[in-house]
């Protein structure tokens, strides 16, 4: 039986995992906060001994414990406690789907099975996602086919998603479904690829779990199962990774793409073009190559110039090859201090060294077709790069609804002359504060700042007509008649402080700091 196959089995699934109230909450309130951290590390020793301990305790939330034993912790059940736990759906229900496997009066878990929780502008969710079996409960390295689940980079691009609405979204390598599930909730339509069959399946399994309609999976590499389609939006966590293309060093499904160095990322860039509608908006992680003098961040923004694309591109941090190397020899399950660590160690520094890459840097990229424009003085396109190398803001789960207002304001201020934008009155955003530096005895500061607390956590270091401009927009003032207050009060010419101070009100405008009014 095809287990993407049985929406009644699924059903039923699902209708045990609500009853034993499996979220992410009641886990780690049946473990705690420190046995919950160890998860995170990889380590299950602290929750397993937790629930041994309180295991004559567990009342009510017997089943839970059971759910948690069996997909969490990765460990063998005794088959009464987990027929209690999956009671609608049974045992044998939960191997036909594939779920667990029954040998000598326990049961083992056959897949990953955990929930999710976020928040986005529709509101507060809890899914349930399938994925294969990790590392922790394989107690081996992974295998080349194996899909993930929801790690840190699938949290991170379903947080940049534009919460906007689509009428078409195309998700890029799904995977185990997550980015078209979040896509979903604000498209009509989602279209969602990959080159692992296996992956599909897990998709369409975690699609019928939460009960999640309108998106369509097509199998096949890149954009070849959308050949001639374009989409308001593209959404991809592509296999990035730079791996040797070397004899014995193991491809990942999930992560190896199947090409020399960052050759993936480019086809990514580049094929957006061709499959974004007018105005329409690709967004991706992606990793790309230093090599000696040639600068990593703007070889790949080359990639987006060279189709017409509008981009933005975020660095977010460079590794040099050695740290890359362990990072994703790890990944795969291989431990360090073992012959084969070394050896693949020994393959990826070749690898890196034959084509003289020395750093690799990893960011998010934001690319958009341009809207035809018949009037030759439209403003100029969206071109903007940034290395932001320390931490961002307060809320990373917001940042897709900050891209969103961010980019809205841009094309505003963007098609705004300096006459007009002087006309607008200006509002601070409520998560910009200002810092004043002051030598001890001194009445005027010696530095000031500007702190964006959301968003990317921004820092400027405004000159004292730009501060003084700043707080004066509490929307009630235009900025020209602000600027025309300085320029008396600093007695320099009004036109040149114009000059000054506008184009750094258009950057501040860009940033999120400064808001327009309302359309």
């Amino acid at each position: 039986m095809d287990p993407a196959r049985s929406p009644e089995l699924l059903t039923r699934l699902a209708d045990d995992l609500r009853r034993a109230d499996y979220t992410v909450d009641a886990l780690e309130g049946l473990w705690g906060e420190e046995a919950a951290a160890a998860l995170h590390r990889g380590e299950r020793v602290p929750a397993r001994r937790v629930l041994d301990a309180r295991r004559g305790e567990h009342g009510a939330s017997a089943p839970l414990a059971a759910l948690a034993e069996l997909f969490v912790l990765g460990l063998p059940v005794p088959v009464a406690e987990v027929g209690e736990a999956l009671a609608t759906l049974g045992v044998d229900g939960a191997a036909r789907l594939g779920l667990v496997r029954e040998s000598g009066g326990k049961v083992t878990a056959a897949l990953d099975l955990r929930p999710y929780a976020f928040a986005d502008e529709r509101g507060e969710v809890e899914w349930w996602i399938l994925s294969d079996l990790g590392e922790l409960a394989l107690g081996h390295a992974l295998g080349e086919h194996h899909v993930l689940g929801v790690g840190g980079a699938s949290m991170t691009l379903s947080g940049l998603m534009l919460p906007t609405p689509a009428r078409r979204v195309l998700d890029l390598g799904t995977g185990c479904g997550i980015q078209a599930m979040h896509a979903a909730r604000f498209a009509d339509e989602v279209v969602a690829t990959d080159i692992s069959e296996r992956a599909l399946v897990l998709a369409e399994m975690n699609l019928r779990l939460n009960g999640i309609e309108g998106v369509e999976l097509r199998h096949g590499s890149l954009f070849e199962p959308v050949a001639g389609e374009r989409f308001d939006r593209i959404v991809s966590n592509p296999p990035f990774v730079i791996t040797p293309r070397t004899e014995g060093v193991p491809e990942y499904d999930y992560r190896d793409g199947g090409m020399v160095g960052d050759a993936l990322v480019e086809a990514v860039v580049r094929g957006a073009a061709e499959h974004l509608e007018p105005g329409g908006v690709a967004q991706l992680l992606a990793n790309w190559e230093y090599r000696g003098e040639a600068d990593g961040l703007e070889r790949a923004v080359a990639w987006a110039s060279s189709t017409g694309l509008e981009h933005w591109f975020v660095e977010r941090e460079v590794q040099g090859v050695a740290e890359y190397a362990e990072t994703w020899i790890r990944d795969g399950g291989t431990r360090p201090g073992t012959p084969a660590f070394d050896r693949l160690y020994d393959a990826w520094l070749d690898d890196f060294e034959a084509r003289g890459v020395d750093r690799v840097g990893f960011g998010y990229v934001l690319l958009r077709r341009p809207v035809e424009q018949p009037d030759a003085s439209a403003a100029p396109p969206l071109a903007r790069v940034e290395r932001r190398h320390g931490p961002l803001g307060g809320d990373a789960s917001a940042l897709g609804r900050h891209l969103a207002v961010m980019l809205a304001a841009h094309d505003r201020q963007a098609l705004a002359s300096d006459a007009e934008l002087g006309m607008l009155r200006l509002r601070v955003a409520g998560d910009v504060t200002e810092e004043r530096h002051y030598w001890p005895g001194d009445e005027d500061p010696t530095a000031m700042l500007l702190r964006q607390g959301g968003g990317f956590g921004r820092t400027v270091s405004p000159g004292t007509g730009l501060a003084a401009l700043v707080g004066a927009c509490d929307g009630e003032l235009a900025v020209g008649a602000i600027i025309a207050a300085l320029a008396q009060l600093l007695e320099v010419d009004e036109q040149a402080l114009a000059a000054e101070l506008l184009p750094a009100v258009r950057e501040l405008i860009d940033d999120g700091m400064l808001l327009l009014p309302d359309a």
